[in-house]
């Protein structure tokens, strides 16, 4: 897939790797955005890279796909639907253990 921006270049990152949620929490603003509907966040950030690991790369819309409320009040309500649509489809890459 040809991306609007390297997912690991200065827009992607923030000239750093970093992955999943903490990208998509970048393009949030806390004070002003919420509630927030799905609709309007995959509008406009639907077709942006978002790095899972080393390997994987899918897109802000391929997470949504799995993301089942359609509004969010604050950015922990985005952050636990997020997670558990992640998590669902196989795209959650930290495994914390049992003893954790």
């Amino acid at each position: 897939m040809d991306w609007p921006h390297d997912p690991d270049g200065e827009e992607g990152s923030e000239g750093m790797r970093k992955y999943g949620q903490a990208i998509l929490a970048k393009k949030l603003d806390e004070e002003e955005g919420f509630p927030l509907s799905k609709a309007d966040f995959v509008e406009e950030h639907g077709d942006e890279p978002i790095r899972l690991n080393h390997q994987r790369v899918v897109s802000v819309d391929d997470i949504f796909e799995h993301v089942e409320e359609d509004e969010f009040e604050d950015i922990v309500a985005f952050h636990k639907a997020v997670g558990r649509a992640m998590r669902s489809a196989g795209m959650w890459e930290v495994e914390l253990s049992k003893g954790a």
